[in-house]
């Protein structure tokens, strides 16, 4: 069985949704599960419905927008009767029956409950659209399937009954499901983290020991750098495991940094392709002798830079690291870069769920601290190290950290 990932740029209107069965009729759609994430940026519409929510404002206006957009693309896919926009109207109609009578303080927990919808209304859309065109399917809810715990936004695979359930799909069926999603214990929706989709893709595709793995980007496949933000960049045609695991840890978009880990357990291939132009190679990420080691460039914006030191110019110890790992944790910061000294500690941290100022008044009561917000991390992987200048141009460097053929900047 073969597993492909269509993204939200892939699925953003009514030519995207037909574009993928072209894309289906050129690359075969035998025994093939498809995970869809939400249509365009319906994500932030549905996350700005949670916001509203919890502000006490008029949230109804803004899912009544989020409705008839989905409504929109379905009228360029469908007759009025077809029972799909009954289908849609439903699933709008739940989140604001949820909102109304939902008790939970927890802003996780309605997140996703709210936020997960955007990739049940596409997957609902797309398998009808495919029916319709002959690339018959079945609809499938992941959440039945995906199991995790009850992290919420952040949830963690419970592989165990994960590959129990998923064991016993027929193998010549062919399914539309959602990426992103799962469900705890109590069959509560749980989303596993902004972007999670391909990481959805790869837990099936390892329960399904499947043959092939594809992501259908709107790039022509792994770059060595985004086209949007680097001049003369140039497709990455085979590279290893381990170095698309690096590129992803270190901030390369294209990939979900959880993605590749079960791909490599079972030595499933694993492309990046485009959407566009689907007869083109695209990527190639797996064990092979063509790997590629070219210089490539990652930058990662938004993160925040803090520098901790001890009161009383002790050193940083053991009992201070492992408080300060405690917070980290605690408040779900992931570090992107450390570096310490004798009496100081600097991290380079990614604030995904806007709990740094939590951290912030934690660390105070024991540290001096510095934070410094809105700066960039920026990496060169295969770096060529003789000529080092040309990194620096133009740049203010608030930290640097140079390794084996890497080089990392803090910049603001």
């Amino acid at each position: 069985m073969k597993v492909f990932k269509f993204g939200g740029a892939s699925v953003k209107d009514a030519e995207g949704i037909k574009n993928v069965g072209r894309v289906l009729e050129s690359q075969g759609f035998e025994n093939c599960m498809l995970v869809v994430s939400a249509m365009g940026k319906t994500t932030n519409a549905l996350e700005k419905v949670v916001e509203l929510y919890f502000g006490k404002e008029d949230f109804q206006h803004e899912i009544t927008n989020v409705k008839q957009n989905h409504f929109d693309i379905a009228d360029g896919l469908f007759s009025e009767k077809h029972p799909v926009f009954e289908e849609i109207k439903l699933i709008f109609d739940e989140i604001s029956s949820f909102l109304s009578r939902n008790k939970s303080p927890n802003y996780d927990f309605v997140y996703d409950q709210v936020v997960s919808c955007g990739e049940i209304i596409s997957s609902k859309i797309l398998s009808a659209y495919l029916n319709q065109i002959n690339f018959l399917n079945q609809w499938m809810d992941a959440r039945d399937f995906l199991k995790t715990d009850d992290s919420y936004r952040d949830g963690n695979v419970n592989w165990e009954k994960t590959e129990k359930y998923i064991s016993n799909f027929q193998r010549n069926i062919c399914y539309v499901t959602q990426g992103f999603i799962g469900s705890d214990e109590n069959n509560f929706t749980v989303t596993l983290g902004r972007e999670g989709s391909d990481y959805s893709a790869a837990v099936f595709a390892y329960c399904l020991n499947a043959e092939a793995m594809t992501i259908w980007k709107d790039v022509p496949g792994v770059m060595t750098a985004d086209p949007r933000k680097f001049k003369d960049v140039s497709l990455l045609s085979n590279i290893s495991y381990e170095e698309a695991i690096e590129m992803a840890y270190y901030g390369a978009s294209v990939i979900h940094p959880k993605t590749l880990q079960p791909l490599q357990q079972k030595n499933i291939p694993f492309f990046v392709k485009s959407f566009l132009e689907p007869e083109k190679n695209g990527t190639k990420v797996g064990m092979t002798d063509q790997n590629e080691y070219t210089e490539s460039y990652i930058l990662k914006e938004n993160q925040v830079l803090i520098r901790i030191a001890t009161r009383d110019f002790s050193f940083i110890a053991e009992d201070h690291l492992s408080l300060i790992f405690l917070l980290l944790a605690k408040y779900k910061i992931k570090i992107s870069l450390m570096q310490n000294s004798a009496i100081s500690l600097a991290l380079c941290v990614e604030d995904k769920f806007n709990n740094i100022e939590l951290l912030k008044a934690e660390l105070n009561k024991q540290f001096n601290i510095e934070f410094v917000k809105g700066v960039s991390l920026f990496t060169v992987r295969n770096a060529d190290l003789s000529d080092l200048n040309k990194f620096y141009q133009d740049k203010k460097i608030l930290l640097e950290q140079i390794s084996k053929q890497t080089i990392q900047m803090v910049t603001h």
